[in-house]
Protein backbone atom coordinates (compact mmCIF):
# COMPACT_ATOMS: atom_id res chain seq x y z
CA UNK A 1 0.00 0.00 0.00
CA UNK A 2 1.33 3.44 -0.94
CA UNK A 3 1.69 5.97 1.87
CA UNK A 4 -0.95 8.71 1.70
CA UNK A 5 0.33 12.26 1.96
CA UNK A 6 -1.64 14.96 3.78
CA UNK A 7 -0.16 18.45 3.52
CA UNK A 8 -1.57 21.35 5.48
CA UNK A 9 -0.52 24.88 4.50
CA UNK A 10 -1.32 27.83 6.75
CA UNK A 11 0.29 30.86 8.38
CA UNK A 12 0.68 32.19 11.91
CA UNK A 13 -2.22 34.31 13.15
CA UNK A 14 -1.50 37.88 14.32
CA UNK A 15 -3.14 38.94 17.57
CA UNK A 16 -2.61 41.44 20.41
CA UNK A 17 -0.07 39.11 22.06
CA UNK A 18 1.95 38.72 18.84
CA UNK A 19 1.88 35.76 16.48
CA UNK A 20 0.13 32.53 17.37
CA UNK A 21 0.85 29.28 15.59
CA UNK A 22 -2.71 28.03 15.97
CA UNK A 23 -2.83 26.24 12.61
CA UNK A 24 0.43 24.39 13.33
CA UNK A 25 -1.07 23.20 16.63
CA UNK A 26 -4.27 22.15 14.88
CA UNK A 27 -2.27 20.31 12.19
CA UNK A 28 -0.31 18.47 14.91
CA UNK A 29 -3.58 17.43 16.55
CA UNK A 30 -4.96 16.31 13.16
CA UNK A 31 -1.78 14.32 12.55
CA UNK A 32 -2.25 12.51 15.86
CA UNK A 33 -5.89 11.71 15.07
CA UNK A 34 -5.09 10.42 11.58
CA UNK A 35 -2.07 8.42 12.77
CA UNK A 36 -4.18 6.82 15.46
CA UNK A 37 -6.75 5.78 12.85
CA UNK A 38 -4.51 4.88 9.89
CA UNK A 39 -1.08 4.28 11.44
CA UNK A 40 1.89 4.28 9.07
CA UNK A 41 -0.36 4.49 6.00
CA UNK A 42 -0.64 8.29 6.37
CA UNK A 43 2.01 10.98 6.57
CA UNK A 44 0.88 14.46 7.68
CA UNK A 45 3.09 17.49 7.07
CA UNK A 46 2.47 21.10 8.06
CA UNK A 47 3.90 23.97 6.05
CA UNK A 48 3.99 27.60 7.05
CA UNK A 49 3.09 29.65 3.98
CA UNK A 50 6.52 31.29 4.00
CA UNK A 51 8.62 28.16 4.64
CA UNK A 52 10.96 26.77 2.04
CA UNK A 53 9.42 23.65 0.56
CA UNK A 54 5.85 24.89 0.93
CA UNK A 55 3.73 23.36 -1.85
CA UNK A 56 2.65 25.69 -4.63
CA UNK A 57 -0.75 27.19 -3.99
CA UNK A 58 -3.42 27.02 -6.68
CA UNK A 59 -4.97 30.27 -7.89
CA UNK A 60 -7.61 31.58 -5.51
CA UNK A 61 -6.49 29.35 -2.63
CA UNK A 62 -7.33 30.40 0.93
CA UNK A 63 -5.66 29.29 4.12
CA UNK A 64 -5.67 26.81 5.65
CA UNK A 65 -5.18 24.69 2.57
CA UNK A 66 -5.35 20.90 2.84
CA UNK A 67 -3.89 18.61 0.17
CA UNK A 68 -4.38 14.85 0.14
CA UNK A 69 -1.99 13.15 -2.29
CA UNK A 70 -1.33 16.52 -3.99
CA UNK A 71 -5.07 17.11 -4.60
CA UNK A 72 -6.73 20.09 -2.89
CA UNK A 73 -9.27 18.80 -0.39
CA UNK A 74 -10.17 22.10 1.25
CA UNK A 75 -9.29 25.77 0.95
CA UNK A 76 -10.15 28.19 3.73
CA UNK A 77 -12.39 27.62 6.70
CA UNK A 78 -11.45 24.82 9.08
CA UNK A 79 -9.27 21.73 9.00
CA UNK A 80 -11.99 19.09 8.99
CA UNK A 81 -10.76 15.71 10.20
CA UNK A 82 -13.91 13.84 9.05
CA UNK A 83 -13.46 15.09 5.46
CA UNK A 84 -9.76 14.15 5.49
CA UNK A 85 -10.61 10.74 6.97
CA UNK A 86 -13.23 10.05 4.28
CA UNK A 87 -10.78 11.00 1.52
CA UNK A 88 -8.09 8.73 2.99
CA UNK A 89 -10.58 5.86 3.33
CA UNK A 90 -11.55 6.34 -0.34
CA UNK A 91 -7.90 6.22 -1.42
CA UNK A 92 -7.22 3.11 0.66
CA UNK A 93 -10.28 1.42 -0.82
CA UNK A 94 -9.05 2.24 -4.36
CA UNK A 95 -5.57 0.93 -3.55
CA UNK A 96 -7.01 -2.33 -2.22
CA UNK A 97 -9.03 -2.96 -5.39
CA UNK A 98 -5.98 -2.62 -7.66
Amino acid sequence: MEKISVKIVAAPVACAEGLKDTWRETAAWASGQLSQRFGEAVQVQYYDLFEAGCPALPAGARLPLVFVNAEVLSSGGKILIPAIRRKIESIIEQQETK
